[in-house]
């Protein structure tokens, strides 16, 4: 299930119910310290050296199995209980440039001010330069807002621990958090109570999408249309088109500008390609519409706003609208069971609730939440760092699959195209919620999985890959 995000306090309220029901602290420490220790081990090599440096608290502990745990690495530990003694030390090992310093100094308890000492040796850290792994919470981030205490760990990724602390979230913590990762099964008890936002981890997917029908045939799986391209974007059609044929649906049309007919055409095989028309009327058995990619030449048919207007409005398909299409939308409601989906960026979202992009990023999950409200309660995909999804009156998540190579032209010509081929598939849309979120988490992590390999990947090469992220049925 989804990790939820939770405060503080709510996360002592299920420790307190976690101890309640017989397990022990200690057998929770030696799980979380276990997670830790294998996230290190993926984030080096064999022989590597790694620093471990361990504070007083449950952190610290953490922080201390997981050093008593890792495999085929030269592993020092560093408790680091007065700082100013700390100091020489951490430098000694500093000056043999470390591959990994784990943070376990200050976990979620924190929230008073570091002193002189605490912020010298934590800048000592960070002006090291080296790959930092965060235990749970950067030390000197406050885990309920986000905010650094005068000085913060700007960790390279943070493998939080039970549950996404909800100050991880906010974007004045996007800089010290890093990659923010999960490690959910610790020896909890399930979360007992509800969360406005989940975070999305890979096991959400195991067994999902479900296997198809042996005597499956392509009528079974569904007719994606894609209205997309125009002069000087054509390539947005084509991205939009290899997103949709990543996720298999039973038949692809692509319905484009005539100027741009010739380059779409001569890019694609399997899809049929068709040119805009004065009366713009989708094929016969289509199961949903893509609208968006592509479509921003000043001179486009006003053919095709009318009939973003006119889908979005009344038909029973279902209708993802991006990019150039999304400021034709009619705000207000859409028929009550047809699956209605938005795509936008932060820039996009500002325009659509007439605010700033700063306001979007400073509270996410209002912007998907005012976003839905506006537009008929339709589901949103805000995209960025931390993409946010969901609808207005429903819970909320979180994506964090994905890297900052993501930020490439096409990029969301390749989601919004891998969206709509998920959700023309009628066994998918009677999970339209789940299927979103799953289509947002494999886009990320077919991402991580061309970071892994090669530095300096192209949407071309993201769109052979995506889709093939796999989920985790047996997490450690």
């Amino acid at each position: 299930m989804p990790l939820p995000v939770i405060s503080v306090a709510q996360m002592r309220e299920w420790e307190k119910a976690t101890w309640a029901s017989g397990q022990s602290e200690e057998s929770v420490i030696r799980l979380a310290g276990t997670a830790v220790g294998r996230k290190a081990e993926q984030l080096t090599r064999r022989g590597d050296f790694i620093v471990v440096l361990a504070g007083k608290g449950h952190n610290g502990d953490d922080a201390r199995v997981a050093s008593e745990l890792i495999r085929d690495r030269e592993v020092r530990l560093l408790r680091v209980i007065d700082p100013q003694m700390s100091a020489s030390e951490l430098a000694s090992f500093l000056g043999q440039r470390p591959a990994l310093l784990i943070d376990g100094m200050f976990g979620i308890g924190l929230n008073r001010a570091l002193g002189l000492y605490w912020t010298k040796l934590i800048r000592q850290v960070n002006q090291a330069g080296r790959p930092i792994l965060a235990v749970d919470v950067p030390s000197g981030l406050n885990a309920d807002t986000g905010d650094p205490l005068e000085e913060a760990i700007r960790a390279t990724c943070t493998l939080t621990l039970g549950a996404a602390k909800q100050g991880l979230l906010s974007p004045t913590a996007w800089p010290f958090v890093g990659r923010l990762e999960a490690a959910a099964n610790i020896g909890l008890i399930p979360y007992p109570f509800t969360t406005e936002i989940s975070m999305i981890v890979p096991e959400d997917f195991c067994d999902f999408p479900p296997p198809r029908p042996l005597d499956g045939h392509k009528g079974m799986f569904g007719h994606l249309t894609i209205i997309a391209g125009s002069f000087g974007y054509h390539g947005a059609a084509v991205l939009a088109a290899r997103g949709a044929q990543r996720a298999q649906p039973g038949l692809i049309t692509v319905i484009t500008d005539e100027k741009v007919y010739n380059p779409v055409a001569e890019q694609l095989q399997s899809a049929m390609v068709k040119t805009i028309e004065p009366e713009l009327h989708l094929p016969s058995g289509a199961t949903a519409v893509v609208i968006g990619p592509g479509l921003a030449a000043p001179d486009l048919s006003a053919t095709v706003r009318e009939t973003t207007i006119r889908l979005w409005r009344e038909s029973p398909l279902a209708v993802i609208v991006d990019a150039s299409a999304l400021d034709w939308l009619p705000a207000g409601p859409c028929p009550e069971k047809a699956i209605r989906l938005i795509t936008p960026h932060p820039g996009e979202a500002a325009r659509m609730l007439q605010t700033s992009s700063s306001e979007v990023q400073s509270n996410r999950a209002k912007a998907v939440r005012d976003l839905s409200k506006k537009w008929g309660d339709c589901h949103v995909v805000l995209k960025g760092h931390q993409t946010m999804i969901g609808r207005s009156r429903e819970q909320l998540f979180v994506n964090c699959s994905g890297n900052p190579q993501l930020a490439q032209g096409g990029s969301g010509d390749l989601l919004a195209g891998y969206l709509g081929g998920l959700l023309a598939q009628p066994a998918l849309q009677k999970q339209p919620g789940k299927t979103i979120r799953y289509g947002v988490w494999q886009h990320g992590a077919a991402a991580d999985l061309l970071a892994a390999t090669r530095p300096n990947w192209t949407v071309e090469d993201l769109a052979e890959v995506l889709g093939s992220a796999p989920a985790i049925c047996d997490a450690e």
